[in-house]
């Protein structure tokens, strides 16, 4: 069983609007509430969206190696809970991740023949500086850094296992679902669990 599906894409690219189209149609798949120091947006809630800590409290669980993977993004540290991972294969469960590239290629290796993963790319990079200065929420600063690293995440697309381009966010909000529909099977034993072919 695979209990374990990554998306991950360059900043900007439209994977949060993506992962929450998922928590929306697909309420069956348990959403993987990650740890971060970045600041909180205005439109993000802590504990739903993120856990938002400070760095010393971040550092903290890294030593106590309560994380499954770490990274550090954009000058912020992002992880997710051993115990997140734990509880979803104990319990049957799927868990839907967005991490950065690093996160999904170390949950890969980890997992390799639990997790189906999934790489949203851009039309352009053209396309994804408008997008993250359309998004409002970074200095130029922070676009050009985000930016750079753009084409060193492309260089890890084909390491997974579906790429979609986000030209069109209702298009590829179609697309990620119908991967989703044709990829989970639904089996009824009293209750419905839900398994990943």
């Amino acid at each position: 069983m695979k209990n374990f599906i990554t998306i991950s894409a360059p900043s900007g690219s439209g994977k949060t609007t993506l992962c929450k189209a998922i928590q929306k149609m697909k309420p069956e798949i348990k959403w993987s509430i990650s740890y971060t120091t970045r600041t909180k947006r205005n439109i993000e809630k802590d504990g739903v969206d993120y856990h938002f800590i400070s760095l010393s409290k971040f550092k903290n669980l890294m030593r106590k190696d309560y994380f499954i993977e770490w990274e550090s993004v954009h000058g912020f540290y992002y992880g997710t809970a051993k115990k997140t991972l734990d509880d979803a294969v104990e319990n049957c469960r799927i868990l839907l991740m967005e991490l950065d590239v690093k996160g999904s290629m170390k949950i890969m290796k980890l997992f390799p023949d639990k997790t189906f993963s999934i790489f949203i790319m851009p039309p352009s990079l053209e396309h994804l500086r408008k997008r993250l200065e359309n998004r409002g929420t970074d200095s130029k600063d922070r676009i050009e850094i985000r930016l750079k690293r753009f084409t060193k995440e492309i260089g890890f697309k084909d390491k997974f296992d579906h790429v979609i381009v986000n030209k069109n966010l209702k298009k590829a909000e179609i697309e990620l679902i119908d991967i989703l529909d044709k990829k989970i099977k639904g089996v009824t034993d009293g209750i419905k669990n839900y398994t990943i072919s």
